[in-house]
């Protein structure tokens, strides 16, 4: 018997979600700080800002730089993350489990921190363009946990925040969630500490792809 769905749109964040590019992210951050000679963030106080938009989260991981140094900051960080993404890929199981909501006719989206040309760079390398109906990048819009980029979405793709369901690895991507009236699923291998997450009421919170997987087939 089929089961009923229950939401039409299911919105998935990028980095630390689908792509395993939480590490790299990090390092570049740390090594574009040491580059601009401004104190070098932790792992943690450098993993907490990605989700956000690019300026923003260099702007909260160098809080001592001087804004008018911001554009050197991002063009270091820039510079860290092109010598290496090609190192970085999907999580083991993301390919199948799009595969399966598309199948169960889901709407699919993407809301990144990244930027527009960042996002259609990697879902060109991963081919991945053609499965989501819907993307928004934080250039583009208002960033996280902001709730304007789900919003965008919803209405683009005519879906009620009720019938909406948000995934992420932050507790930006939750509290936007949150913020646009939308249920919301956390992921544990990503970024941010799943401690965090109570506190923005998500559905569930998966420790890997093949867990958010079974969730999804037996609850979305």
């Amino acid at each position: 018997m089929t089961r009923p769905r229950q939401f039409d749109l299911i919105v998935f964040d990028w980095d630390g979600t689908l792509f395993d590019s939480t590490a790299l992210i990090t390092r570049s951050i740390q090594a574009a700080c040491a580059d601009v000679g401004t104190k070098v963030p932790s792992d943690r106080d450098a993993s907490y800002v990605i989700g956000l938009g690019l300026m923003q989260a260099l702007a909260h991981a160098a809080p001592e730089l001087p804004t008018d140094r911001h554009e050197e900051l991002c063009s270091r960080y820039r510079h860290h993350y092109l010598q290496r993404q090609h190192e970085v890929m999907l999580f083991e199981g993301t390919l199948p489990m799009l595969a399966g909501l598309k199948e169960r006719k889901h709407q699919l989206a993407v809301a990144t921190g990244k930027s527009r040309r960042g996002l259609d760079d990697v879902l060109k390398v991963s081919d991945l363009r053609s499965v989501f109906d819907a993307t928004r990048t934080a250039d583009e819009t208002t960033s996280k946990p902001h709730p304007q980029m789900l919003l965008e979405l919803m209405s683009e793709l005519g879906v009620e925040p009720e019938r909406t369901l948000m995934i992420g690895d932050t507790t930006h991507d939750l509290q936007m969630a949150l913020n646009a009236g939308a249920a919301s699923v956390g992921v544990s291998y990503g970024a941010h500490d799943y401690d965090a997450f109570a506190e923005f009421l998500p559905r569930s919170v998966a420790h890997s792809v093949a867990e958010l997987d079974v969730w999804l087939a037996g609850h979305a």
